[in-house]
């Protein structure tokens, strides 16, 4: 199997139980996650070598972070003990027509007060075959922009094809900020992931006349995109996820994807997902599925298909983790989706 390093944050992710507004809850369920850890889980599930880089803060907090790692076979040898404590995001789930909301308590996090003397990259990329990143690590301090500009301009050393997932957050940074930022390391990557709102806020390209609310979705304006950006950057294969949101409880989810090579567009099946159970970590479930799918020697059709199936599947699983092995994946993606009793 291959071997992925995924560099980014890890959190402590605080849920209210049972869809209660935060003001209602007396507790939180405790769970771990974070964008490239998400997608490390998964990948170790399918059964490749995967490592999670990042820092935590040398306690107990920290430890139990890296042991929930530890707990689906991620490597964790690399992981820095250094800063104060450890990211926390506080989440109220959404039901129905209430979308769910994130409140964020990362600052002056470990991994954003890290610096280049924590982390040996050339050690790090040596017999690696792929690097994933998403757009929040940079999102979340100047440093922590610079470690991932380190970690992009190793792994290119060292032959490593890199995938980003551009996961524009609002809270974290504006546009401009974003756009400055990111557009730079574009150049660097093999495989870009985005949604609609990604692509727009990260890259300033806007999809056509999509609107994901009505559910009006210009495939032609993805692929006009997809164009621009592997012109620009370079990009091998560029790709989108697809949710429309009729309810917080009711998606409609698909994805597409095109090649810059052969100039081939592909639009997944799609899945009506409902009643969600938890939606976080949905879009990482999909980076993790493709990633699979590509290492795996499939076609970009089939890997989309795999990563579609995948991330569905995570919508029925609370937590931040995609806990389904490839036999799961691999029946959704061929066409049972019966959720029939197995005995």
């Amino acid at each position: 199997m291959a071997k992925v390093v995924t560099f980014g944050e890890i959190m402590l992710r605080l849920s209210t139980p049972n869809n209660e507004r935060f003001i209602q809850a007396d507790e939180f369920d405790i769970n771990y996650g974070g964008g490239e850890a998400n997608v490390a889980v998964s990948l170790a599930n399918y059964g490749h070598d995967a490592e999670f880089v990042t820092a935590v803060p040398a306690n107990e907090i920290g430890e139990c972070a890296v042991a929930a790692l530890r707990k689906y076979g991620v490597y964790t040898g690399n992981i820095a003990r250094t800063g104060e404590r450890l990211g926390i995001y506080f989440l109220e789930s959404g039901s129905a027509m209430r979308p769910s909301k994130v409140v964020y308590d990362r600052a002056h996090s470990s991994i954003a007060t890290a610096t280049e003397a924590d982390f040996d990259f050339d050690k790090i990329f040596e017999g690696a075959d792929w690097f994933h990143f998403t757009g929040i690590t940079p999102a979340i301090s100047d440093s922590a922009a610079a470690l991932v500009e380190k970690a992009l301009i190793s792994a290119k050393a060292h032959g490593v094809t890199v995938s980003c997932d551009l996961n524009f957050r609002k809270k974290l940074w504006t546009e401009a900020k974003a756009q400055s930022v990111m557009k730079p390391l574009m150049k660097y990557v093999d495989v870009i992931i985005g949604n609609e709102e990604d692509a727009e806020k990260v890259l300033g390209m806007k999809p056509g006349n999509t609107d994901v609310v009505s559910g009006d979705l210009e495939l032609a304006g993805y692929k006009d995109i997809f164009v621009q950006m592997a012109e620009q950057f370079g990009a091998k294969y560029c790709i989108s996820s697809l949710r429309v949101s009729h309810s917080a409880s009711d998606n409609g989810w698909s994805a597409c994807i095109y090649s810059a090579e052969t100039k081939e567009f592909y639009h997944s099946r799609e899945y009506r997902i409902t009643p969600i159970v938890d939606r976080v970590g949905g879009g990482d479930s999909f980076a993790g599925g493709l990633i699979c799918g590509m290492l795996d020697g499939k076609d970009m059709k089939a890997a989309l298909e795999f990563a579609v199936a995948a991330s569905a599947l995570k919508h029925t699983i609370p937590g931040d983790f995609n806990m389904v092995t490839r036999k799961e994946v691999d029946t959704l993606a061929q066409g049972d989706a019966s959720g029939r009793v197995q005995r």
